[in-house]
C-alpha cells in the first residue's frame, strides 16, 4: 500500500508520458510507455510481401512476388521480414529506443517481432542462431547499448534460440546510414562486416535481427559477409521497413 502511494505521488509529481505522442498515460497503456491510441495507430506492414525485402506489395506488383525496387538492387540476404511500416508512432518509438537511451523499449518492440513470426508462421524454427547486426565499437560507446542486441534477447528467449555474439563484427566505421542517398549507403557499408570464426557459421541458417530496414544496404552487407564465411540460409527480421 505504502508503495502503491510513492508511485501515485510520483505520477503526480513526475507523470509518465507516452514515448510516442508524449501526452500524459491513463490507466490504458502498454507496459507503462505507450499510450493505446498511440499503439493501435502502428501501421502495420500486410500481405502480399515482397519476396526479398519484405514489404507490402502493390496491386500492380502481385504477380510479380517482388517490389521495383528489389528489382534494381542485388541483395545478399535471402528474405526479409518487418511487422510494421517505418512511419508515425513506429518510428517515434525507434528513434526514442535507440537515440534516446530508452532501452526498455525493447521488449514492447520486440513483442511486435514475435507476434509477427507467430502471425504468418515464419521459419524460425529452422534457424540455428540469431545474429543481431552489430554497431561498430566507437558508436557502441556512444549509444551505450546496441538495440539489436536489446531486440535479440526478447525473440532468443520466446522462441529457446541461441544468440550468436561477437562473431560477425563491424570493423569499418562508418558515416550513418540515414544521411545517404540509396547508391551512397551501398558504398558506405561495403567491407564494412567481418566474420571471427567462420566455422562457428557455416552452414547454418541465421536469423539477423536489427531495427529498421530501409534500402536494405547493411542487412544485405551483413548476409554478404555471413554468406562468405559459409552461412547457409540468412533472413532478416526487424521491427519496421
Amino acid at each position: 500500500m505504502f508503495r502503491a502511494l510513492l508511485n501515485s505521488l510520483a505520477d503526480i509529481i513526475y507523470p509518465r508520458i507516452c514515448l510516442a505522442c508524449k501526452h500524459k498515460l491513463d490507466n490504458a497503456h502498454i507496459d507503462n510507455l505507450i499510450c493505446k491510441k498511440c499503439w493501435s495507430s502502428i501501421n502495420k506492414n500486410l500481405p502480399p510481401f515482397c519476396h526479398s525485402c519484405g514489404r507490402r506489395l502493390k496491386k500492380e506488383n502481385f504477380t510479380k512476388n517482388i517490389c521495383p525496387a528489389c528489382v534494381k538492387i542485388n541483395l545478399h540476404f535471402d528474405r526479409a521480414f518487418s511487422p510494421c511500416i517505418y512511419d508515425g508512432a513506429v518510428k517515434k518509438l525507434i528513434h526514442v529506443f535507440k537515440y534516446a537511451r530508452k532501452d526498455y523499449l525493447g521488449e514492447p518492440l520486440s513483442k511486435l517481432m514475435i507476434g509477427f513470426i507467430k502471425e504468418y508462421n515464419l521459419p524460425i524454427k529452422y534457424m540455428d542462431y540469431i545474429v543481431p547486426v552489430p554497431l561498430h565499437a566507437i558508436k557502441l560507446r556512444e549509444r551505450e547499448f546496441n538495440q539489436a542486441d536489446i531486440l535479440s534477447k526478447h525473440i532468443a528467449e520466446e522462441f529457446n534460440k541461441e544468440i550468436l555474439k561477437n562473431n560477425l563484427i563491424r570493423h569499418k566505421f562508418t558515416k550513418t546510414q540515414a544521411e545517404l542517398k540509396a547508391d551512397e549507403r551501398i558504398l558506405n557499408i561495403r567491407g564494412s562486416f567481418s566474420v571471427i570464426k567462420p566455422e562457428g557459421v557455416k552452414g547454418k541458417n541465421l536469423l539477423l535481427v536489427d531495427d529498421v530496414l530501409t534500402t536494405g544496404a547493411t542487412a544485405s552487407e551483413a548476409a554478404l559477409t555471413l554468406k562468405q564465411a559459409g552461412a547457409n540460409i540468412v533472413f532478416v527480421l526487424t521491427v519496421a521497413n
